[in-house]
């Protein structure tokens, strides 16, 4: 089955699409992506992973197009950080 697995850093944004087994779970599909070779800083046993925008624990069963999703921890509070005003918006 085919899905899609997303990871973004700072200055990169990574989109793959990728052929699974109808079996595999989501580190599984993490894991055959090679973003963790990419990137070795990142570690799945303390990184929080997802399935659309959900929250997912790795041994999620996937379906085909799923977008797994690897998150990166959050730097800033957003109930502290002032919010940037848009232009033209009132």
């Amino acid at each position: 089955m085919q899905i899609g697995v997303a990871y973004s850093e700072p200055d990169q944004q990574i989109w793959l699409t990728l052929e699974i087994p109808e079996t595999a779970t989501l580190r599984e599909a993490i894991e055959r992506s090679g973003l963790l070779r990419q990137f070795p800083h990142r570690d799945l046993d303390t990184q929080k992973v997802g399935i659309f925008g959900k929250l997912a624990k790795l041994d999620a069963p996937l379906k085909p197009g799923d977008r797994v999703e690897i998150y990166r921890p959050i730097i800033a509070d957003p109930e502290t950080v002032p919010r940037r005003e848009v232009e033209g918006e009132e």
